[in-house]
Parts: C-alpha cells; sequence; structure tokens
C-alpha cells in the first residue's frame, strides 16, 4: 500500500528500573517505515527517582528517532501510562514494553492494518523468548506470550503491550488510565475496554510481532497463578454487557472452574496438562470472584 499523507507516531514506552530498555529503543530506531511516516519514542520513567535518565539520554544520543524523556512517579504503571499521552501529540500512539524488541517490519504492519481496516487501535502478539532453565510445562503451554483475541467475533479490549491506537484529534483523546489499577495491573485491558464501549472499532495485527525474553522470576507455577487470577478479575469486573451481567458472568465462570477441576483430575499423570486446566480454573476463579467486589491485589510497583 502506498501512503502520502505526512503521519507521526509516538512510541510509548514505561520504564522501571530494566536495562533491557536499551535495547527497546535499539528495536524503535532500526524500524523499516514507509517513508512518509517519522517516529518519536516517548520514556515515562515510574521510579521514584529519574534511575533511568542517564540510560534513556545515552541511547537517544545514539539514535537517530529523537526520543523524549519524562519523570513520571512514582511506581504505579497508570501515571506513567498517562504521562506518555499527556505528552503525545502525534497521529498516532503506539505502546511496547521496556522488556521487549520489536521486529522491523513493526510498525509498518500494525499501520497498515489499522488503516485498511478503519480501526482506531490495533493490537498485534508479544512473544515470549525463554531461556535454557525455562521449565518444561511452561514451554509447552506458552503461558508468557500475549495473544489478543476476538470474543463474540469482535476485539473489544486488548493490551499494551503491542498497540497502535489513532490519537491526535481522537474522540476518546481525553481518557486515560485508571490509578487505582496502576499496582494490580489490568489497567489496559480496562482502558480499551471503555474505547470499545465509547464506539472505538478495535482490530488485529497478527503479523505485527514483539519479543520479550522472560524474566526467570516469573517462570513459576505461583507468578502464573497470580497473574491469571488477577487477569481473571479484571476481565470479570469490565467485560459485563447488557447480556452478560454480573449474575450470568458469576454462573458461567462457576460452570467453567467446575470443568476445569474435572479435567485436572482426569490428567493428574500429567503435570503439563493438569497445571493447564488449574490455571484456566484459577482464571475463571478471578471472573468469579470480581462479581462480588473482591479487592485486585497489586503486582507491580514493588
Amino acid at each position: 500500500m502506498t501512503y502520502d499523507r505526512p503521519v507521526r507516531i509516538d512510541v510509548l514506552i514505561c520504564a522501571f528500573r530494566r536495562a533491557s530498555i536499551v535495547e527497546t529503543l535499539k528495536s524503535i530506531d532500526a524500524q523499516e517505515t514507509p517513508d512518509n511516516i517519522s517516529l518519536r519514542a516517548i520514556v515515562a520513567d515510574n521510579d521514584d527517582a529519574p534511575s533511568a535518565e542517564e540510560t534513556v539520554a545515552r541511547a537517544g544520543a545514539a539514535m537517530k528517532t529523537p526520543v523524549l524523556y519524562v519523570h513520571a512517579p512514582a511506581r504505579n504503571i497508570s501515571i506513567a501510562r498517562n504521562a506518555c499521552l499527556d505528552h503525545a501529540d502525534a497521529d498516532w500512539v503506539a505502546f511496547i514494553d521496556d522488556d521487549e524488541c520489536a521486529a522491523p517490519d513493526w510498525i509498518a504492519r500494525l499501520y497498515h492494518h489499522a488503516t485498511s481496516n478503519g480501526c482506531d487501535a490495533v493490537f498485534g502478539p508479544a512473544l515470549a523468548d525463554y531461556g535454557e532453565t525455562a521449565p518444561g510445562w511452561i514451554r509447552d503451554y506458552d503461558y508468557h506470550t500475549n495473544r489478543p483475541l476476538e470474543r463474540w467475533g469482535e476485539v473489544q479490549t486488548g493490551h499494551t503491550c503491542n498497540a497502535l491506537m489513532r490519537w491526535r484529534g481522537a474522540p476518546y483523546a481525553a481518557e486515560r488510565f485508571r490509578l487505582d489499577k496502576g499496582r494490580s495491573g489490568g489497567e489496559d485491558t480496562e482502558f480499551f475496554f471503555r474505547l470499545w464501549r465509547g464506539g472505538a472499532k478495535l482490530g488485529l495485527a497478527d503479523d505485527a510481532r514483539v519479543h520479550e525474553t522472560v524474566d526467570p522470576a516469573r517462570l513459576n507455577f505461583d507468578w502464573i497463578r497470580t497473574r491469571k487470577f488477577r487477569a481473571g478479575q479484571t476481565y470479570g469486573r469490565h467485560a459485563g454487557t447488557a447480556v452478560f451481567t454480573p449474575a450470568w458472568l458469576a454462573l458461567s465462570a462457576a460452570a467453567k472452574i467446575g470443568a476445569c477441576g474435572a479435567m485436572a483430575a482426569v490428567n493428574i499423570f500429567s503435570t503439563a496438562r493438569q497445571r493447564y486446566w488449574l490455571l484456566r480454573g484459577v482464571f475463571h476463579f478471578g471472573v468469579l470472584t470480581a462479581q462480588f467486589g473482591f479487592r485486585e491485589h497489586a503486582l507491580y510497583g514493588e
């Protein structure tokens, strides 16, 4: 596809004490985009002190892509995300995490899918790269890869680990991420649910890929269980519609918990399969508890 009009895209990155931000920025600088697209990176440092400032400045000095550093304390990811949006003035904004690296055609593919399908936002997969020490049962089911999904034939929400969103002049440009979700996570799920309910068209860009090297501290059952439970709580709290009422979600989740428990029992002799069903059950338990107002626990900012 040929593009004529100049297009600016701000790439938004929230940083918190990760040296990997340097590789993330390098991957942004290596983007192969159509001639009419120009990029800028905005890095919002969520640490109490501006701990990433020197690292970002040094990386930016070696890049052709302009980099804007913003100190956005403290330890609440929504504060950093909102700071990025507050400083963004481009036609589109892209989201990527500070522990991810983008393929060279990442932006071009996101933009192609968004403009070809008339979308306000599109989401691509964030693929997990496992080290040699990753347990086999985690590799088998690839728990750390994040793939956006359609539900009932429609994309209703998405994530900020790999996204492109129409920005300048958009009717939702005043929307921001909820601060009360900045420690528990799920702030991006809620944000895009809100945009979708407001009429934004969301879509998928399955070939626009980023990669994440998984932190060894996350390669265990307890971490994945906690993440699944919180994801279930977030989905259960914000997925309701006129059809999918809290009562319907609660009954559906309870039935799925029972089914997952039965499948876990059937697969007692296979660690990988049993844990798969247990973790699915944990997700649905999170959905169930959300219908009764259970608080979402902090996962980030420690």
